[in-house]
């Protein structure tokens, strides 16, 4: 019985880890190369400004990377919300093909080209959450090749798809946001 009990813990303790990690699922990071990711209007972990968001400009933060790995020919980003309500993480943002060197996105542009959110719109939607302080994650993934093949428009699942086995580095960031 005792054994059990360990066995139901442990598995609790696991499940809980994969889905609070609000990584992107279907997309393997594990070996390649991790460089910065950070923003000059929030810190890691760190409340994202008013302005980010569904109560203010609904305005992408400005993001800035550095070091990337030297066969980086594109880049691909995802936002995720892992505490929205429903079975997935909510996808707010899904950008790729953004060219290799580029070093920043500034605050409310986009470079690259534009998928679809959670909310079926292209670009970018800030957060918005129903009640309570969400985290909102900013994977970025350093690509081996030049263009994911992907019109506009794709899905995260698409992009995911398109991106395995040509993710040579990522980095991450997450925020939080909790409306007033």
């Amino acid at each position: 019985m005792r054994n059990v009990r360990i066995l139901f813990v442990v598995a609790v303790v696991l499940l809980a880890a994969c889905q609070s990690s609000g990584n992107p699922p279907g997309v393997d990071i594990s070996g390649v190369f991790r460089f910065p990711l950070s923003s000059p209007d929030f810190q890691d972990t760190g409340m994202m400004p008013t302005v980010t968001g569904c109560q203010g400009e609904n305005k992408s933060p400005e993001l800035v990377w550095n070091s990337m790995p030297a066969n980086t020919r594109s880049l691909a980003l995802i936002m995720t919300d892992p505490d929205a309500p429903g079975d997935t993480p909510f996808t707010h943002w899904v950008l790729y093909d953004i060219p290799a060197g580029t070093t920043k996105l500034a605050a409310g542009t986009q470079v690259g080209v534009s998928g679809l959110n959670g909310a079926n719109n292209a670009g970018y939607t800030g957060p918005c959450p129903p009640s309570g302080t969400h985290r909102y994650y900013f994977r970025l993934y350093a690509v081996d090749k030049a263009s994911l093949g992907l019109p506009a428009g794709a899905t995260r699942a698409q992009m995911e798809t398109a991106l395995k086995g040509h993710v040579v580095g990522a980095a991450d960031l997450m925020g939080r946001y909790e409306k007033k």
